[in-house]
């Protein structure tokens, strides 16, 4: 539920400083992509540092026996999701790490079944179900920085094959003086 609810809530705090702030809007913290984007960051970087410290056992515990290597995975998992929260922050980076933190979620919902059959005295949160809407959740949230950040890269990319150039009449030099 915590990853859950700092998604939330850094979402809906940075879409709120953006509508509310003209200096923030100008950096596009205003919008809903961008918002998610930031939203997403927060929950990984929680989470990734949740692989070392903190939950570190209960994640290794998660990882279902046909698995080899369960502390490994917890380790490598941990690093992939800081790696993808900084990615998510870096324009170059955005879709790929978007992308990546995507199919991580998709490769990691086998050890969130396992614990959710296999746990005993388990919180509700931890039940199949809400496991499984929250993991929907976060899905969502990943294709809602995907999409616009593809749609952007294909826009750009037309629009340098296509040989159109947008310049401001500052830039073009000096006009009917």
């Amino acid at each position: 539920m915590a990853p859950l609810l700092f998604l939330l809530i850094t979402t809906l705090a940075v879409y709120a400083v953006g509508r509310f702030n003209s200096a923030a809007a100008e950096h596009g913290l205003g919008t809903w992509p961008v918002a998610i984007r930031f939203g997403l960051a927060v929950m990984f970087i929680v989470t990734g540092i949740s692989h070392f410290v903190g939950m570190r056992e209960a994640l290794i515990d998660m990882v279902p026996p046909w698995l080899p290597a369960p502390a490994a995975l917890v380790t490598v998992t941990g690093v992939l999701e800081l790696l993808g929260a900084f990615g998510l922050l870096l324009r170059p980076t955005r879709p790929w790490a978007a992308g990546g933190l995507g199919l991580m979620l998709i490769l990691m919902f086998p050890a969130n079944v396992h614990l959710a059959l296999t746990g005993e005295n388990l919180p509700w949160d931890d039940q199949l179900v809400p496991r499984t809407v929250m993991q929907a959740v976060f899905l969502a949230a990943v294709l809602a920085v995907l999409i616009p950040e593809i749609r952007a890269q294909r826009g750009a990319r037309r629009q340098r094959t296509s040989g159109t150039v947008t310049t401001s009449d500052s830039a073009a030099g000096p006009s009917g003086r």
